[in-house]
């Protein structure tokens, strides 16, 4: 039988194995690329099950909520979360506000050129409607003469307002495209009423189809990747290091997986600004 002495001996070894561990941890980026010390602080608009939501205690959840703990584990960092809305988002990062955008921020170019992306997950448009609303959309032009709510200074209400350009020029009725401050707001908008669409993202389209609260009408729109998005060059090839040893290990394609939700392809990869 164990006595009281071995059991001490035993948990005071675990404690030192546990120490000598954290001691062993070293972050993997330097204290001058990070806005805190030992910290990744990362924006994110938590308004898109199953992707970032908060559950009823109000914690933060979801894949890329997941994700991004992970990362910084990896990168034996702090993890900590900011909700804000999406169009605060770019601003703060080259404010020096936060160090990455995990939103599901769509990849282009242009973005590309202002900050650091690095591409990891495969999104496209959804247009949903209201359950027993009575409105049939088979194809975008059903959306001629209607209203479409969408989510403020994203790529989604760059989709919306092209949809509404692509029936002006087949020379029938535009749509109105009207924006909220974040999703959860476009949504109830759509379920009040206010709005006879809905543009927003396949994966939070189909979950709130699979819950029953909207019709997902069409899918599959304008396939786009999107990215995790930082100032400092340093830290997304620290982060983009970080990403490979999970592909390598398997976990990202788990977590991915898990969820539902289409990987990029092939390596993942910083694209922007030199330096």
């Amino acid at each position: 039988m164990p006595t009281r002495f071995s059991l001490t001996l035993a948990l005071g070894a675990l404690l030192l194995a546990t120490t000598a561990e954290a001691q062993d941890c070293k972050p993997a980026v330097a204290d001058a690329e990070l806005i805190q010390p030992g910290k990744l602080v990362m924006s994110t608009n938590p308004t898109l099950p199953p992707l970032q939501f908060v559950d009823a205690s109000g914690e933060l959840k979801g894949m890329r909520v997941e994700l991004g703990k992970e990362i910084a584990k990896r990168l034996c960092l702090e993890p900590e979360y900011i909700r804000i809305e999406f169009s605060a988002m770019v601003p703060g990062l080259q404010s020096g506000r936060w160090d990455l955008i995990n939103t599901g921020i769509f990849y282009t170019p242009e973005r590309a050129a202002m900050m650091q992306m690095i591409p990891y997950e495969n999104q496209a448009i959804s247009i949903s409607t209201a359950n027993n609303s009575g409105i049939e959309v088979k194809s975008l032009d059903d959306l001629a003469g209607r209203s479409i709510g969408v989510e403020i200074g994203g790529f989604e209400e760059k989709q919306a307002k092209a949809i509404d350009a692509q029936l002006r020029e087949k020379g029938l009725e535009g749509a109105t495209v009207r924006t909220f401050d974040n999703f959860a707001l476009a949504y109830q908008a759509l379920r009040a009423g206010q709005v006879d669409a809905m543009v927003s993202i396949d994966g939070v389209a189909e979950e709130y189809a699979k819950r029953g609260q909207f019709h997902r009408a069409l899918h599959g729109i304008g396939p786009t990747p999107v990215a995790l998005a930082m100032k400092s060059r340093p830290l997304a090839d620290a982060v983009a290091k970080v990403l490979a040893d999970m592909k390598a290990d398997g976990s990202f394609d788990k977590l991915f997986a898990e969820y539902g939700v289409e990987p990029v392809s092939g390596e993942l990869v910083v694209k922007g600004p030199a330096g």
